[in-house]
């Protein structure tokens, strides 16, 4: 970061002190790009479907989770937005993809952590409590059946994450990287 990035007159903290230190930690935090994080959970039932959420605010479905809190790790988000969405309290078992997502209908590019969480019974959906500002409904879909439902990037992600077999994976919109 070059001297004259500074206001007017000002002079660059001194790095050998802990304040000054922490005050250029502040100008970069201040001035660096900021990347939204999402986390989302892939849930499945005895048949191979996946859990996904019919949103209140949006034409497509997506898998349960959301936008992390800022100092939030991501699987903890997964764990609050199941919580307080679905009114569930499921472990957060192993990250099974990190996709990069290009922007997207205005959004600005995004990383996006699945974690696995576990197979559940087909009726597990009746015990759930929506969330109505966010969560119409839930439905168990078929893997053949995605494309019908969710984003496009979403239809990749879960195609390459059921494809590639446990482990994790990285993925660029949705495909592995070339």
């Amino acid at each position: 970061m070059a001297d004259d990035a500074a206001a007017p007159g000002a002079r660059r903290p001194d790095l050998g002190t802990e304040e000054g230190r922490r005050k250029f930690i502040g100008i970069l935090n201040s001035r660096l790009p900021k990347k939204r994080n999402i986390a989302q959970g892939l849930v499945r039932n005895e048949r191979g479907e996946i859990l996904l959420c019919e949103l209140a605010y949006k034409k497509d479905w997506d898998l349960p989770g959301g936008v992390v809190d800022p100092s939030e790790s991501p699987a903890t988000c997964v764990r609050r937005e199941i919580s307080e969405e679905l009114g569930v309290e499921w472990p957060v078992g192993q990250l099974r993809a990190v996709n990069w997502l290009p922007p997207y209908r205005g959004w600005d590019d995004a990383v996006l952590c699945l974690f696995d969480l576990g197979e559940r019974p087909a009726d597990v959906v009746a015990g759930m409590t929506l969330l109505a500002k966010e969560i119409k409904a839930v439905h168990w879909c078929p893997p053949e059946e995605l494309g019908e439902h969710v984003a496009p990037y979403v239809a990749r992600m879960l195609g390459s994450v059921l494809a590639a077999g446990p482990g994790t994976v990285y993925l660029e919109d949705g495909l592995p990287r070339a």
